[in-house]
């Protein structure tokens, strides 16, 4: 006989909240791969099945990454699973209030939450003696990576949370006979001039760069079928890519990740893919992920065939955009980037009256979110590799 499973709740619906027959829900489900890929994630990288690193510290670093980023409704849920997991209620009581750990905790737990906080406010300071710090303590390279993918997650899952609440609040204050939205501003066309060089703007550029990796990698001719299939997901580039063969150590947590990077930044209809680019290029710039910078930079430049935008946001991006369009889109992605707990409606209005629907205002949300988990894993795992400068 088949034991019967309930389904686990949408971990999203349930903390923002959202129920069926609200329009922000609406909104949400049509992009029903992204909700899947999230909730996927999630459950992924809390399975009892993720090797040397434990559920309880997990989810420790769980309520010490929401209670950092003042993400009330995510900390009451991580401390929940705590309390429900018989942790230690006084080890508990401490993450929770940022206090001190108390001294049945150990070494382990305590470079594990370090370097938890390093990657949530200031991703940009990590290095390769804090990954090695965590290696010191017993963490394997699989448990590294689970780690990894966890907190830059967490980061993610903060940023959906926040925008979708804060478009939860603007929908509740809407007027009832709200006026017709303006049409969507079209970009430029072309920059003022061509530009036939490389942009190089305070350590920011796009150029093709590389990334070196500082944990051993899996090699893919020796690659087990499921961290194939992870690889599969993501694109064929990620074969050979050290970046996606360092996270196929787990494999489960890289395909839900893939699955949902290419439904946020693919996926027809919504925002242009300009735009997601756009605000995917912002959020590493304030970050500093000279990396995802280039990337997406580029991509911009492919899709919209202009550079100039790029060239604002390397330079000053809280000034930039050549449109009132894209200058919303900027200023959002900057406060959902940098203070995911200070976005409200009156950040959602701002996009509404520049012209961006809803579901444009969901699919910004989510590129934001996604380059806040995108840009810890780039900074805290390994580093960018720049040229070698052309010789004369």
């Amino acid at each position: 006989m088949t034991e019967n499973v309930l389904p686990v709740p949408d971990i999203i619906d349930g903390v923002v909240p959202l129920a069926p027959g609200h329009p922000v829900h609406a909104v949400r489900h049509e992009r029903q791969k992204v909700v899947t890929a999230t909730q996927g994630s999630y459950e992924g990288l809390f399975a009892d099945s993720v090797p040397d690193i434990t559920v309880a510290e997990r989810l420790l670093v769980a309520l010490h990454a929401c209670r950092l980023s003042r993400s009330e409704n995510l900390a009451a849920l991580y401390r929940s699973r705590l309390v429900a997991l018989h942790t230690d209620a006084a080890l508990v009581d401490a993450v929770d209030a940022g206090t001190p750990l108390p001294a049945l905790a150990d070494r382990r737990l305590e470079t594990i939450l370090a370097f938890t906080g390093k990657l949530i406010t200031k991703p940009i300071e990590g290095d390769r003696a804090a990954v090695e710090a965590l290696t010191d303590v017993g963490l394997s390279t699989p448990a590294v990576v689970a780690l990894g993918q966890l907190i830059s997650f967490l980061s993610y899952q903060i940023r959906a949370v926040a925008g979708l609440k804060a478009m939860v609040a603007a929908e509740e204050g809407r007027p009832p006979s709200a006026p017709a939205l303006p049409d969507a501003e079209p970009a430029p066309t072309a920059a003022a001039a061509p530009r036939t060089g490389p942009i190089r703007i305070n350590g920011f550029t796009n150029e093709v760069l590389s990334w070196d990796a500082w944990l051993d990698t899996v090699e893919f001719a020796s690659a087990s079928p499921e961290q194939v299939a992870a690889l599969e997901e993501m694109s064929p580039a990620a074969k050979t890519s050290a970046y996606f063969l360092l996270l196929a150590h787990q494999p489960e947590i890289l395909k839900q990740r893939s699955i949902a990077f290419n439904a946020i930044m693919f996926a027809p209809g919504g925002m242009p893919r300009a735009e997601r680019e756009l605000g995917a290029t912002v959020e590493s710039v304030v970050n500093g992920c000279v990396y995802c910078t280039s990337v997406h930079a580029q991509r911009f430049e492919q899709l919209a065939k202009r550079t100039d935008v790029i060239e604002q946001v390397f330079l000053d991006p809280h000034s930039a955009g050549t449109t009132p369009r894209e200058k919303a889109i900027v200023a959002f992605s900057i406060v959902l980037g940098i203070t995911p707990e200070a976005v409200g409606a009156e950040h959602i209005h701002s996009l509404q009256a520049v012209g961006l629907s809803d579901l444009e205002i969901h699919d910004l949300i989510h590129s934001v979110a996604l380059f806040a988990w995108a840009n810890r894993l780039m900074l805290n795992l390994g580093e960018a590799v720049h040229p070698e400068p052309s010789a004369a």
